[in-house]
């Protein structure tokens, strides 16, 4: 299950927080971390953030870093990762740096910092007993877009065009087998340890009761696979028929679309220069990519609530299933 939540209200900042819950795992990652983006959270809750995805290092988007680094600057009871597109590493070491380490050689966390462009991922590394000084080189690999896999889920970076490389990201969860009930009660057969060698591939027989069963005949009846939930998290960019064309492709398959809504269709030429898109270009990006469904964000400030509401009727004229999260009840 991936429980997904938008920090931050409009027009200030805005982050996604995933909970992807494996059912015998959980993995908590946050997406983006501008200002305040923290502030309704708990302290637990950040300090159990495992992975940060940074679209891009413009400060509405970046400037919440410092209050997720004061709550966790020192973990060790699990590792830390800040994904982000290339030059992340070298920004975030004069964010680490910026503070006096009086009590350095005393902390033990370990930091990864990982560049992520089209085709590679630079890892750096960076350590809290060494005061944060030394940006070490961990080596760099390829990725054909999945940049990681965890129990839970499957994480894609989308590169995007926004006065350089933004990234955005499209996290899936793997599709679930699950038992018929009314099949299994139908063969008289009760639950138990068999299932979960039921639902394993390689298994071509199984014992239940002590009978020996043919595993690929009680699959057929008993196993039916699930879609996983996925979403994708795409903002800062431009959304042309050009870009269009390239982005939807890597959005297929996908729940929902949380993404920009920084500009009203009049005032395209203002988009353009600023490498954002207008309301109309991201809901013909997501009747394109056939999404589940749009997620209006980072709305702007120079418009009134009012044209707010406007610009997702727009959006809802060209993809119809296109609205604001409801806890912001702007319509």
């Amino acid at each position: 299950m991936l429980n997904v939540r938008v920090l931050g209200v409009p027009p200030n900042d805005n982050a996604l927080l995933l909970v992807a819950d494996g059912g015998k795992s959980r993995t908590r990652m946050l997406f983006d971390c501008g200002a305040d983006t923290l502030a309704g959270i708990s302290h637990g809750e950040v300090q159990a953030i495992a992975h940060l995805f940074l679209t891009h290092l413009h400060m509405d988007h970046v400037s919440g870093f410092d209050a997720f680094f004061r709550v966790n600057f020192q973990r060790s009871n699990m590792e830390n990762h800040i994904w982000g597109p290339t030059g992340t590493a070298r920004i975030l070491h004069h964010r680490f740096q910026g503070f006096w380490w009086s009590h350095a050689a005393e902390l033990c966390g370990t930091w990864f910092v990982h560049d992520v462009d089209a085709t590679t991922v630079h890892d750096y590394r960076f350590e809290a007993g060494e005061a944060f000084a030394v940006m070490h080189d961990a080596g760099m690999r390829s990725h054909d877009g999945t940049i990681l896999e965890t129990a839970e889920v499957r994480v894609e970076a989308i590169p995007l065009v926004h006065h350089g490389l933004c990234l955005g990201y499209a996290v899936r969860e793997p599709d679930r087998q699950t038992i018929d009930a009314g099949a299994l009660a139908a063969l008289g057969l009760k639950p138990g340890a068999w299932i979960a060698e039921l639902k394993n591939p390689d298994n071509s027989s199984i014992v239940i009761d002590g009978q020996v069963c043919d595993a690929g005949d009680l699959r057929q009846q008993l196993v039916r696979i699930e879609k996983g939930e996925s979403f994708a998290y795409l903002t800062d960019f431009l959304a042309d028929e050009e870009q269009r064309q390239r982005i939807a492709p890597r959005l297929a398959g996908v729940d929902t679309l949380y993404a920009e809504a920084q500009y009203a269709v009049e005032d395209d030429a203002l988009a353009r220069k600023y490498h954002h898109s207008t309301i109309d270009q991201i809901a013909e990006l997501a009747r394109l990519a056939k999404v589940g469904r749009y997620m209006l964000l980072h709305l702007s400030r120079r418009y009134s609530p009012d044209q707010w509401v406007k610009m997702c009727e727009c959006a809802r004229a060209i993809f119809p299933n296109s609205g604001f999260i409801d806890e912001w009840e702007l319509g």
